[in-house]
C-alpha cells in the first residue's frame, strides 16, 4: 500500500494560516513545542504536524489547545 499524496498547502491557505496563527501564539506565550505538548497533553509530533500545516486539529482539540495558550479557543482560528 503506497502513501497517500500530500496536499499542496498555499500560504493563504486555512492550513497555513492556522499554522502561523498557532506558532505565533506558542512564541506569544514563551512555550515551544515540547512544553506546549506537556501543558496541553497534545503529542508534540501533532504539534509540528499543525505547526508544518500538514495536518489541521479537529474541533474538539481546539479547547484543550487554547486552555494550555491561556487564550479563548476563537483566538486560534485564522484570520480570513
Amino acid at each position: 500500500m503506497s502513501p497517500r499524496p500530500r496536499k499542496e498547502v498555499t500560504p493563504d491557505s486555512y492550513s497555513a494560516r492556522f499554522a502561523l496563527r498557532l506558532k505565533e501564539l506558542r512564541e506569544k506565550a514563551g512555550l515551544t513545542v515540547d512544553q506546549l505538548s506537556e501543558k496541553s497533553g497534545i503529542p508534540r509530533r501533532t504539534l509540528y504536524c499543525w505547526e508544518s500545516a500538514t495536518r489541521q486539529p479537529l474541533i474538539g482539540q481546539l479547547p484543550q489547545l487554547a486552555d494550555a495558550l491561556r487564550v479563548k479557543p476563537g483566538k486560534l482560528l485564522p484570520d480570513k
